[in-house]
């Protein structure tokens, strides 16, 4: 069975994934590369794993999130699409089971809030992990005065944390906002409907989605 760590060790999906990353440094977007896809595919085995899943689901949910961004290789528009028929053609060379190719396929083609909708426990997963990679250190503008919006949300957050509750009911996103660079009503403007999407990943798996910034719940 193929493995998380062979995943990683592929020196053709380290290429994809360096090179899709060049495309959102040249758009100005914040960094997708190793930091974000390895910190998503670790979040994305914690929950599954807290909520009593079984090792070969929780790989499975690790390998999609650390393959989730290649589509950006592509283009930004339809990264989920075009990276899950990318990911469908690397897993298969490299000899995946078909069935967990259709589930890994099916998470990274669903973990956009555009498109996207949580119809597994591995894509529902992987939206969360996805949708709470929110911090300073994502920022590659080191202009402060030119920040967008985007720069802006990104570069408040100090701290990010997803943890579930103790009673597994709960699924919360808390973070620490610097409102010196971005306000509230700022993450709201551009990240209201990831949350939305949020709210539906953490019911495909049973549980509340709250949001907390600040110490103040908001969702």
């Amino acid at each position: 069975m193929l493995t998380y760590e062979q995943v990683t060790k592929s020196e053709a999906i380290r290429t994809y994934i360096t090179r899709a990353d060049e495309s959102l440094v040249a758009l100005g977007y914040t960094e997708h590369s190793f930091s974000h896809v390895v910190h998503v595919a670790q979040t994305a085995g914690y929950i599954l794993e807290t909520l009593g899943f079984d090792e070969r689901t929780i790989e499975l949910a690790k390998i999609a999130g650390y393959l989730h961004d290649i589509g950006n290789l592509v283009n930004r528009k339809d990264h989920s699409q075009s990276g899950a028929v990318m990911a469908w053609s690397i897993l298969n060379d490299m000899g995946c089971d078909p069935a967990e190719i259709a589930t890994i396929v099916t998470a990274i083609g669903n973990h956009d809030e555009g498109t996207g909708v949580p119809v597994n426990p591995v894509a529902a997963a992987l939206i969360l992990a996805d949708k709470a990679d929110v911090r300073r250190s994502r920022v590659r503008n080191q202009d402060i005065s030119t920040f967008d919006i985007h720069d802006r949300v990104n570069y408040s957050v100090k701290k990010s944390q997803m943890k579930i509750n103790e009673e597994k009911t709960l699924v919360k996103l808390k973070l620490t906002v610097d409102t010196q660079y971005g306000s509230v009503m700022d993450y709201f403007e551009i990240f209201m409907n990831r949350m939305i999407l949020c709210r539906k990943a953490a019911e495909k798996l049973g549980l509340q989605f709250k949001l907390i910034i600040n110490e103040q719940q908001l969702i």
